[in-house]
């Protein structure tokens, strides 16, 4: 039994471990080693053979079949793992191969554990035909199934093209490894048979392609180890299941520590640009936060990161970035956001400093009503507890969608600085003294003048607060310690929600 089991980890055979490695790439045992707590891991099904028959397959009957299952502990906590053995079949899926991760998948959900799947395979194994596709379905299906109940995570350690990329899209997060890991649904030959492009596989869908352009990836790293240690630190940030909550870590940061810094940090001047990162280091727990999708949409910054030992999720719009417009793809990525933090209890705070929607015909041919519509469905719906904070600007549906008090915050707070209004005050005044202007014997005077009473009268700092859209209007020094005891207060918080099937978000 010990000879037959060794034998089933080393793999098929020392050359191609070898071959694996001169790749840049682990095993799957190996990477196993690196996710889970040494010596946690307990395998199932490690003696599995496929029994299918013809094109000489009969002749080659590998234990394990092409993927390692099984659970162990991050952190001393069950997290459950597939791994694709490249080394076996180029990792493609076959019958026995499939029903080895719909085992692993039944037990996650049943267990109420983080699913991890380290993808490095050739798609379906051809040889099996129709049954290899069946396979996929469900996986599909239980991703589907599973969505919002136990956080999946996706890591891309080599190819995953055709069908096969459909189960990382269908999870909470994708990790994928720059140069040895990349994603499409046809690969370049066909693309260049097709439409006559000539391009590399990387360039068609390697990780910097998914983490910038396409969004796909919400992280991107240079080798396997550094990936997998911050899937590690991702599972730390998020609980085991959707009636958990995410895990609490004493916190050395003082919780009523106060953040004068962000006098500094943030100009007065609305024109102005500035880092919100900066902002979210300085609130946080010892400025440490994980930014999701850093890479892609950057005028929005989405981040995990602890308030006093507790987990909260960040969105921010970035001035740095395109003033921090909101337009299609920040949309996007924001709502994907808010979804994953209020299916998995992790409070939201937003920071808002923004100018509104990108304008444009792009834009609006692209769709931005129905994408910036996600976002709004996405606060709308969710019921976490959540917290707005306004820093500067704020202007038309771009403040509301924003997690505005009008759309369901629980706490709405702004600094001396903001500007909560329709839009920026020139705009305003233009539009409602059009006439006014073009009349008079000097225009820009008269504009001036009436941008000044505009700012005076509808957009000074308290006038949100006047009418109760704002709960309190505070110093940038004691921004921490406010958020820290709002979402204290909020912890207890319950949303009844509509008896319905499920919603119909915007697509």
């Amino acid at each position: 039994m010990r000879e037959i089991k060794d034998a089933a980890r080393r793999g098929p055979d020392d050359a191609a471990t070898q071959r694996q490695h001169e790749r840049g790439k682990l095993t799957a045992h190996e990477r196993i080693d690196l996710l889970l707590d040494p010596g946690s891991f307990t395998e199932l099904e490690a003696l599995r053979r496929h029994r299918a028959t013809g094109f000489g397959l009969e002749q080659r009957r590998p234990h394990s079949d092409g993927v390692v299952c099984g659970w162990g502990t991050v952190d001393g906590r069950t997290v459950f793992v597939y791994a694709h053995d490249f080394r076996i079949f180029g990792g493609a899926l076959g019958e026995a191969h499939a029903q080895k991760i719909h085992k692993v998948m039944d037990l996650a959900e049943a267990a109420g554990a983080p699913l991890v799947s380290l993808n490095d395979g050739a798609g379906a194994r051809i040889q099996e035909g129709v049954t290899a596709l069946a396979g996929y379905g469900g996986i599909f299906r239980r991703n589907t199934r599973c969505s919002g109940v136990i956080p999946q995570i996706s890591v891309m350690l080599g190819p995953c093209a055709g069908g096969a990329a459909y189960s990382p899209a269908l999870t909470d997060f994708v990790f994928m490894v720059r140069e040895t890991s990349q994603m499409f649904i046809t690969g370049p030959d066909v693309v260049q048979a097709v439409t006559g492009e000539e391009i590399t596989q990387n360039g068609l869908g390697g990780a910097d392609v998914h983490a910038e352009t396409s969004g796909v990836a919400a992280f991107a790293y240079d080798d396997e180890a550094t990936c997998l240690a911050d899937v590690r630190y991702l599972l730390s940030l998020l609980p085991a299941n959707n009636n958990e909550a995410p895990p609490h870590a004493p916190a050395a940061d003082p919780p009523d520590r106060r953040t004068d810094r962000l006098l500094d940090v943030v100009p007065t001047d609305p024109a102005r640009a500035y880092d919100i990162c900066d902002v979210i280091a300085e609130i946080v727990d010892d400025g440490e936060f994980l930014q999701v999708h850093a890479g892609w949409a950057t005028n929005v910054v989405c981040a995990l990161a602890r308030l006093d030992g507790h987990v909260v999720g960040i969105v921010a719009n970035q001035p740095a970035v395109l003033a921090g417009v909101l337009d299609i793809e920040a949309s996007e990525k924001a709502a994907r956001f808010v979804q994953t933090c209020d299916a998995f209890n992790v409070p939201l705070v937003t920071l808002v400093d923004v100018p509104g929607f990108l304008p444009g015909v792009d834009q609006e041919h692209g769709g931005i009503i129905r994408h910036g519509a996600k976002l709004l469905y996405a606060y709308c719906n969710a019921t976490v507890p959540r917290v707005q904070l306004i820093l500067r600007k704020a202007y038309g549906g771009a403040y509301i969608v924003m997690d505005s008090r009008s759309i369901g915050t629980d706490v709405s707070l702004a600094w001396p600085t903001n500007e909560i209004a329709v839009m920026g005050a020139e705009g305003a005044a233009n539009v409602i003294f059009r006439r006014e202007i073009k009349a008079a014997d000097d225009p820009e005077a008269v504009r001036a003048l009436k941008i000044k009473e505009y700012r005076t009268e509808l957009m000074h700092p308290y006038y949100a607060a006047e009418r109760g859209l704002v709960d309190d209007v505070i110093e940038p020094g004691e921004t921490r310690a406010l958020l820290i005891r709002s979402l204290a207060m909020l912890r207890t918080k319950h949303a009844d929600i509509p008896a319905r099937k499920h919603g119909n978000p915007p697509v």
